[in-house]
């Protein structure tokens, strides 16, 4: 059954030097507070997997926790380059960081393939195209019923995989709506999983088509952490804020204003912060 702690006990239980780390969200519901506390903790050597690392991972390659980054398209969504991404693997700042890129197809099906526990994934894709010959992981078989020759790819089966979703039950189980991108099958290819929480409930009541629920026995660590998608929003609790999106270009262009923002907003902040922007964001739009 999920154990329900503070956010740092899950981390320091869970997260340790040279895992390899999942955290998802497709836009929604993205785990900037348990980013943030990986970065506080001091992880280092982490392989990073995520389809579209935006700002969470800029921060935390930017802060030395990176030693790899498996991924399927990088940048800050509607803004431009992930400084602190490219100033890791262009000029090895904090440290040098490696890269293994995927399409989005790629990264589903190896996500679906460690969840199944096989050992790879198979789809159609890959074709015409130029990573194969930049990437050694993707490789090709061909079908043993028709002869077809088809994409493969390692599964994906982190060390860790780190999530935000709505609530979690008494019971420990967990409720995800809205956007759902690869969630639940991180979770399920993971050895272990720590989920953050906007808030538990007594019972999930009525829930839309589109609703994923994970049972307590996929979750190893459950942490209530309000607000703890900001700057990404939460299906019914808060919108997304663009406008920091746009103000981290600035922020993170520059070493020594990315390390200053870091310093006030991370190594001195805990997670309620994400609480208090939180209900900022659902006030002003209101």
């Amino acid at each position: 059954m999920a154990q329900v702690m503070s956010l740092a006990e899950a981390v320091e239980a869970h997260v340790g030097d040279g895992d390899s780390l999942a955290m998802e969200g497709f836009t929604h519901l993205i785990p900037f507070a348990a980013g943030h506390e990986v970065i506080r903790q001091g992880r280092k050597r982490l392989t990073l997997i995520r389809m579209t690392p935006d700002l969470i991972y800029d921060q935390m390659i930017g802060m030395g926790c990176a030693e790899k980054l498996v991924f399927s398209w990088g940048g800050n969504p509607g803004v431009g380059s992930l400084h602190r991404f490219r100033d890791a693997y262009e000029n090895g700042w904090p440290n040098p960081l490696l890269i293994e890129e995927h399409s989005h197809a790629a990264m589903a099906n190896a996500y679906e393939a460690g969840a199944a526990n096989l050992p790879f994934a198979v789809f159609r894709g890959y074709k015409g195209v130029d990573l194969p010959k930049v990437n050694p992981n993707i490789r090709s078989v061909t079908c043993p019923y028709t002869g077809e020759v088809l994409a493969t790819v390692p599964a994906i089966r982190p060390d860790v995989a780190v999530i935000h979703a709505l609530k979690a039950d008494q019971a420990g189980n967990v409720l995800l709506e809205g956007i759902v991108g690869v969630q639940k099958e991180a979770v399920l290819a993971a050895k272990r999983s720590i989920v953050t929480v906007e808030e538990v409930v007594e019972d999930f009541g009525p829930r839309s088509a589109n609703a994923v629920i994970l049972p307590h026995w996929t979750v190893s660590a459950i942490a209530v952490v309000p607000g703890g998608a900001y700057p990404s929003y939460a299906h019914g609790y808060y919108k997304r804020a663009n406008g920091f999106y746009k103000a981290w270009d600035a922020i993170a262009r520059e070493r020594d204003t990315f390390l200053a923002w870091m310093t006030e907003n991370v190594l001195k902040a805990g997670p309620d912060v994400f609480a208090r922007q939180a209900r900022r964001v659902s006030a002003a739009a209101a």
